[in-house]
């Protein structure tokens, strides 16, 4: 067999470390709090609606940007939680997933030769869909720790080259969640600039102890230069439905849907039609918050008096801990022997760094039942 070779477009990337930790704690009959997704099911209600859907013949394609009934859905709902308003002809499209509308951005906006500016620990596709791009990547640290941005860095890394900047908050890894003194001190940087930014809320609703989400449809300067990026799929506890959003300015969203009708065309059908009837009714995304913080809660009253130092966790599905006090090893070695050792699998914070930047920490996704819970902190208080 004399299968041609050809130069790899991304020749560092190998498997993902979710998958590596995945399978890893498949073989040793562990409690994956690694990759995050959910273990229990969705409303059933919204599958109804769905099936219905099916049912009612929305089987075939649907208009290419989304069908209007779920762009106008998700238009009243950011009017209504941020008063800004998008039209859902020009300014709303839905997507095959947040990460399908993170790459579509990227291609629409990005040259070869341009500097996408990301802000590390950063979630493991934004590096690969820049370099697919052509674009050289300009990371920015987080301050370790509060993982709170750095502005004098981030005014350090903007040249003329940026075309772009991604901004995640709520924060995969680190569970962060940026203030509207941030936002605004963000908007300011960018003010005098042609920059343009990608901001990921895909955890927009799970924003804890009385704070906001502070999304950049908030904030004018930002708006006016944003793609805005959610998930169902994050959302209403269906990660492999893959359906996402995307909000934008018309001229930003013409040049979005230049590149979305060539790479997925649009999304199915009838989970669309069931979606805009789902959000009908905001309790399911209003009461998001409060579900997700008590299972936060539980999770960090069972690390309390652990050997693992508990990082704040101001939002999305994500506990990070320290376990220094538990051991010297590098943190992807820790994981590996927490999962054939203790039965519990997290993912090395470093995993999210280029340079691989070690600092003792892990995340853990509590985006799981009760049950499962419960078992993998029996077996982290053994620790």
């Amino acid at each position: 067999m004399n299968t041609p070779s050809f130069p790899s477009r991304l020749p560092q990337v190998g498997t993902t470390i979710f998958s590596i930790m995945s399978q890893l704690a498949a073989e040793h009959g562990a409690v994956n709090l690694g990759q995050g997704f959910p273990d229990f099911a969705c409303d059933p209600a919204l599958v109804d609606a769905v099936s219905r859907a099916m049912q009612a013949g929305h089987n075939q394609y649907p208009p290419m940007p989304g069908i209007p009934a779920l762009r106008a859905a998700v238009a009243a709902k950011i009017e209504a939680l941020h008063a800004r308003r998008y039209c859902e002809n020009s300014e709303i499209t839905i997507t095959a997933g947040a990460t399908q509308a993170i790459l579509t951005a990227i291609l629409a906006c990005v040259q070869p030769g341009d500097e996408v500016i990301v802000l590390e620990p950063c979630y493991d596709s934004y590096v690969p869909n820049i370099e697919l791009a052509g674009a050289a990547v300009v990371r920015v640290p987080l301050t370790p720790g509060s993982f709170a941005p750095d502005f004098e860095r981030i005014a350090a890394a903007l040249s003329p080259r940026t075309r772009l900047l991604l901004l995640n908050t709520p924060h995969n890894p680190s569970a962060s969640v940026w203030s509207a003194a941030q936002m605004r001190q963000l908007e300011a940087l960018l003010a005098p600039t042609d920059v343009l930014l990608i901001s990921d809320e895909v955890y927009e609703h799970m924003v804890f102890d009385g704070q906001e989400h502070q999304s950049a449809a908030r904030f004018a300067g930002l708006a006016e230069r944003a793609f805005i990026v959610s998930s169902f799929g994050k959302t209403f506890h269906v990660t492999g439905w893959k359906v996402g959003t995307v909000a934008a300015p018309a001229a930003l969203m013409a040049e979005f849907r230049k590149v979305h009708q060539f790479n997925v065309f649009t999304v199915n059908t009838p989970m669309q039609h069931g979606l805009a009837e789902y959000l009908q009714d905001p309790a399911p995304y209003l009461g998001l918050p409060a579900f997700y913080q008590a299972k936060r809660d539980l999770f960090r009253a069972g690390l309390a008096d652990s050997r693992l130092k508990l990082l704040p966790s101001s939002g999305s599905y994500f506990q990070c801990v320290d376990y220094s006090a538990v051991s010297n090893l590098p943190e992807r070695e820790f994981c590996e022997w927490l999962i054939r050792e203790v039965g519990v699998a997290g993912i090395p914070l470093s995993a999210f760094y280029g340079d691989g930047f070690e600092q003792g920490v892990m995340r853990f996704c509590f985006a799981k039942q009760d049950a499962t819970l419960h078992t993998a902190l029996a077996r982290l208080r053994r620790l």
